[in-house]
């Protein structure tokens, strides 16, 4: 039996990528340089033919690169793009939440795109960043976990998987260069993968493929699994720590946001 390929690529340039401020930005969309690199990836991806299926993060700048990129093989194949919710991005600032399905629905009217994991009842609450979808590194492991079942259990023989930046590393379980920018992924950047199976729980695990491993790191030798989990406990005791000076940061603000309005109301806050 032929083994199943998986192709992970990171979206497109959004407008959340070019400053800190633009994390405040809600969902947002792909910049022109975005859709630009969209159009290289498509004119670039040497596998374009084979693929069977292609699924996405429901985030706009994901589904958006996923349509641009693989138009061809979408179009040629009647696929459409399967939006897993499992796939978004692991924080919970704005520029990392998901819109509400029925604007998603809206957003894409007309465009071959596959919503019904989304109604799903877990799904139904995708945005909350709460419970299975929360910002915690646990519940995004969890999350990615869920994400290699199910592409292991699909029929299809190559997938393409345009998902982001710091979730890839979760995914694919390759902590390599995470402190890039919080990713060592570039947008558009495509990398292909096998299953393996993991020798302690049995579970299915990414396997870059010697091909896409030579094309970006020459012949540099990959890390060891001991190596990968001491980096992953790195990561995640940093995402705790970013997670905890978020929470205080945005204490702080709320606070002074509530003195403004007190100040503005003479005096009395709202809940007074």
């Amino acid at each position: 039996m032929a083994p199943v390929t998986i192709h992970c690529v990171r979206h497109a340039q959004g407008f959340h990528n070019i400053s800190v401020a633009n994390h405040a930005m809600h969902d947002p969309m792909l910049t022109p340089l975005g859709e630009e690199q969209c159009k290289a990836l498509q004119a670039k991806f040497p596998f374009m033919d084979r693929v069977e299926a292609v699924v996405a993060s429901p985030m706009k700048r994901t589904v958006y690169t996923a349509l641009h990129s693989f138009a061809p093989v979408i179009k040629d194949k009647r696929l459409k793009v399967i939006a897993l919710p499992e796939l978004q991005e692991t924080s919970d600032l704005p520029c990392d939440t998901g819109s509400n399905v029925q604007d998603l629905e809206s957003e894409f009217r007309g465009q071959p795109v596959d919503w019904s994991y989304m109604y799903t009842p877990p799904a139904k609450a995708w945005n909350s960043k709460l419970g299975k979808w929360s910002a915690t590194a646990s519940a995004v492991d969890d999350r990615a976990r869920v994400a290699r079942e199910w592409l292991y259990s699909r029929p299809e023989k190559e997938i393409v998987v345009v998902t982001h930046g710091g979730f890839l590393h979760y995914l694919i379980e390759d902590w390599m260069d995470t402190n890039k920018n919080g990713t060592g992924w570039a947008n558009t950047e495509y990398r292909s993968y096998t299953f393996g199976s993991n020798p302690k729980s049995g579970r299915p695990v990414f396997i870059e493929t010697p091909q896409s491993r030579a094309r970006r790191m020459g012949d540099e030798k990959p890390l060891s699994r001991s190596e990968q989990t001491n980096l992953q406990r790195v990561e995640s005791k940093q995402r705790a720590e970013e997670e905890k000076a978020y929470q205080k940061a945005s204490s702080i603000q709320a606070k002074s946001q509530l003195k403004r309005s007190e100040r503005d109301l003479g005096g009395y806050g709202y809940g007074v």
